[in-house]
């Protein structure tokens, strides 16, 4: 008996020595584990990063910018169905643990002794928790010693934070595949829809993709991925999370996810998404940009972009047609048989414009067969779909050779211009059923065999242009930029010629020139003389005798004729008269230029500037003479809603009042500068809307509305520019090669900028009111003779109306800026020039230029 007592007093002891020693053991890990722990407190105050969102001024989104696509949403607004989506999937038993499922534990830890040396990496039994600690505070490393770490630190979390609290945190941090970080990205890059709007499959879905993403990749990875899916809606049927018969609806779902494009979601707004992501990169760096969660309202009008796109690629795309076909993108060889389709797939196109590759399969004389390029599935695979179109004759009218002994020359047969093989550009054509009625009666009669022309498949030949441009739409008042093109096509080049393109204006300078002159003591009636004059350079630069474009000279003119009909003589006359100094302070203060040189060439526009300055510069005409600062960016807001940027400058006196107590109603102080006397920026109006009425701008009378501008054209028609406004919007469009060259003679800013401007006010305009210029107050307006600028009277014939500041009328005598004294001079040429030199400047003659 006593033997026996001793023998289990001696194991009492032993396992006393055991506990004890196991204790201290696990303690001395413990301390071992925790004495490098990273900080968990850091979790109270965690900002994931979050990307900044673009929006249009109809609330509609433009573009995203992130590293890591993630929207951070608090766990109150995260729907139930989601919550218990991943519980389901993930850790069942999240709300009753402290933070360690033992039993998962022990079956992980069962398993790894079994696969020992198998190379199999090991099961997981982490907890929502420990993938929180793992996911903010550790690495993913696989090791013992940091799931001892993962699972301590799973512990402290538990004890500083509320299950809620954690919970939020994972769902925003876990990745879960194509670059969506955290549910509520996902649920926008998978399905295009808020986590509110999803449904028990799609949020099954997400749930499935934290293990493994590209495991359960929706394209690649197609059946693994609805296996998982449906695995997950079985747990939350057995949570009780959803009915049983709603789980086998569910899982008889098809996978439809509709991935959300990553580049601009506006079709058109390429550039302009693009100068909106590097102004806030300029302001407020590349961290805050990608990572800072900003919201950045725009002042982008989708309507007018699309509206201006359209303008200027047409007008583009008009005059490339009319310099003749350069040939195809590409050629294919479809003789060795095989599927065209795959051939064509591997052409990369662009894919911003309204316009489809193609292959020409087959050529007749009045038609060609061609094959559309297939679309590619979401998973990268190519469609089996073919699609097959005809071009007809009436096609390729517009493709006339441009080079060779056929060039100029209008195609009678499809076969002249296209050949099997080629990789050409198409869009449907419009056809005329009259044509199409006497030339069905026509084939009718001929023997000849050409390819059918089914019903609604006609397309038309296309070429994407090699000149290009930009255009600018901006409100007057305030500057902001309503629509911004920068190019035919953003995916063909990323230069952005509005913003980036220093480009001479030429003659769309010119108002600055006579602005300064007005604001000067100058009248739109002041009489400039347009004759051959010779302007010694000094410094061996030699003699420069500047040239009106049509090489003609009219003598005296008013200066409302000199910007109507842009003559360049005059505006060098008269700046020289004004003085280049006072013209380049002039230049200054609207923005267009920061030290222009005191050169006189300089008042005819050789300076380089861009689209976007002169449309700015134009506005200020427009809205009275106010400074503005073009703006693309109304406002910017952080990620917790404060604003940190607002383009609006302006005081508003009584905004901020609580509730209303019979206050005056509240008032905005407009404390800009005035940059242009308000009746001078009216005078300079009233002449560019002459230039649309009489001038060089006539093609935009077609718009039907008050509408002012001024065209602009550079040596050798390198640069065609028109500058427009109507008294609420501002255009400016330029036309030009990237690398200059001249487009053609006779290719001015008034055959080629005016239309496209003119294309965009018909559509922009047309359902708003004809509203006249305002005229400020102090303005008179006088009946003159245009001929003379001199007060109308009986036998006048050109009589207008022009515009006077107070103090200031019609000239009683014929005075001329840049004439010489002549004390014989008859009536009416008194300190101006003679009746013989007035006849000889008028006809042009004389060769003194």
């Amino acid at each position: 008996m006593k033997l026996l007592l001793r023998f289990f007093g001696w194991i009492f002891a032993a396992g006393t020595v055991v506990f004890l020693v196991g204790i201290a053991a696990a303690a001395g890990l413990m301390w071992h584990f925790s004495k490098d722990l990273p900080d968990y407190s850091q979790l109270r105050d965690y900002e994931p990063p979050v990307m900044t969102r673009v929006h249009a001024t109809d609330g509609s989104l433009v573009a995203e910018y992130a590293r890591e696509r993630r929207l951070y949403i608090p766990i109150q607004a995260v729907p139930k169905l989601v919550i218990n989506a991943f519980l389901a999937a993930e850790d069942k038993n999240f709300y009753e643990h402290g933070g360690l499922d033992f039993g998962g534990i022990l079956r992980a830890g069962l398993l790894y002794l079994q696969n020992m040396g198998s190379n199999r990496r090991p099961q997981g039994a982490s907890t929502i928790t420990q993938q929180v600690a793992k996911n903010f505070l550790l690495t993913n490393e696989v090791s013992l010693d940091r799931k001892i770490k993962e699972a301590l630190l799973a512990l402290r979390i538990e004890r500083a934070y509320s299950k809620d609290k954690i919970l939020e945190l994972y769902l925003n941090e876990i990745y879960l595949g194509i670059g969506a970080y955290g549910v509520a990205a996902a649920s926008l890059l998978y399905f295009d829809k808020s986590v509110h709007e999803l449904t028990i499959a799609e949020a099954a879905y997400l749930a499935a993709l934290p293990k493994a993403p590209n495991n359960y990749n929706p394209f690649r990875q197609r059946e693994r991925a609805i296996e998982r899916r449906n695995w997950v809606i079985d747990r939350m049927a057995e949570t009780s999370a959803i009915k049983q018969a709603d789980a086998d609806a569910a899982k008889k779902e098809p996978l439809n996810v509709t991935a959300r494009p990553t580049g601009a979601h506006i079709f058109a707004a390429e550039y302009f998404a693009e100068e909106v992501r590097r102004e806030v990169y300029e302001r407020f760096g590349e961290k805050k940009l990608y990572e800072g969660g900003l919201s950045v309202r725009t002042t982008l009008d989708p309507k007018m972009q699309i509206m201006a796109r359209k303008a200027l690629a047409d007008g583009l795309v008009k005059y490339d047609e009319a310099r003749g076909w350069r040939g195809p993108v590409s050629k294919i060889d479809i003789k060795a048989g095989g599927d065209w389709g795959t051939k064509l797939a591997d052409v990369k196109g662009l894919n911003d414009i309204p316009w489809r590759l193609a292959v020409v399969l087959e050529t007749g004389d009045q038609s060609a067969r061609i094959g559309l390029q297939p679309a590619r599935e979401q998973g990268g695979a190519i469609s089996k779909d073919r699609q097959i179109g005809i071009i007809p004759i009436d096609g390729v009218k517009w493709a006339k050779a441009a080079s060779g002994a056929t060039r100029g020359k209008t195609p009678t047969k499809v076969s002249q211009v296209l050949d099997p093989g080629d990789v050409i550009y198409v869009e449907p054509l419009v056809r005329d059923e009259k044509k199409d009625k006497a030339k069905s009666k026509q084939r009718q009669t001929s023997d000849a065999e050409e390819p059918a022309e089914p019903a609604g498949n006609l397309f038309r030949l296309r070429q994407v242009p090699e000149v290009s441009g930009a255009i600018t739409v901006m409100d007057p008042w305030t500057g902001r930029v309503l629509a911004l093109v920068g190019g035919f096509s953003y995916d063909q080049s990323q230069f952005n010629r509005a913003t980036q393109a220093l480009r001479q204006p030429g003659s769309a300078f010119k108002p600055i020139v006579y602005a300064a002159a007005l604001d000067n003591g100058y009248t739109p009636s002041t009489v400039v003389l347009d004759a051959p004059i010779e302007i010694d350079q000094g410094a061996g630069n030699g003699i420069w005798r500047p040239e009106n474009y049509e090489k003609k000279f009219y003598g005296p003119q008013t200066l409302r004729f000199g910007i109507e009909h842009s003559r360049n003589v005059m505006t060098v006359r008269l700046a020289q008269d004004v003085g280049m100094p006072l013209i380049a302070e002039y230049a200054k203060r609207f923005g267009v230029y920061d030290d222009l040189p005191p050169y006189l060439s300089f008042a005819l526009g050789a300076g380089e500037t861009t689209v976007l300055k002169m449309t700015a510069a134009y506005s200020m005409f427009a809205n009275g003479g106010k400074r503005i600062k073009p703006s693309l960016i109304d406002r910017i807001q952080d990620r917790y809603g404060h604003t940190v940027y607002r383009h609006d400058e302006r005081e508003c006196r009584g905004c901020d009042a609580d509730k209303w107590k019979n206050q005056p109603e509240p008032s905005l102080v407009d404390r800009r500068e005035q940059v242009l006397d308000p009746m001078t920026a009216y005078q300079v109006t009233s002449i560019l809307e002459g230039v649309v009425q009489r001038g060089t701008g006539t093609i935009l009378r077609e718009v039907g509305k008050p509408i002012a501008g001024k065209t602009g054209t550079t040596n050798d028609e390198k640069d065609a520019w028109f500058i427009g406004f109507s008294p609420d919007l501002a255009v400016g469009v330029y036309v030009g090669y990237d690398k200059p060259k001249p487009l053609g003679r006779g290719m001015t800013g008034g055959h080629l900028a005016a239309p496209i401007v003119k294309d965009f006010f018909k559509v922009a305009l047309a359902d708003k009111a004809a509203v006249p210029f305002r005229v400020p107050p102090g303005i008179k307006l006088i009946r003159i003779d245009a001929s003379t600028g001199m007060r109308a009277g009986p036998g006048s014939q050109k009589v207008i109306l022009e515009a006077f500041k107070p103090g200031t009328a019609p000239p009683d005598n014929y005075s001329v800026v840049g004439g010489y004294s002549d004390p014989n001079a008859p009536p009416g040429y008194g300190g101006g020039v003679s009746p013989e030199a007035d006849r000889a400047v008028r006809s042009g003659t004389g060769g003194l230029y």
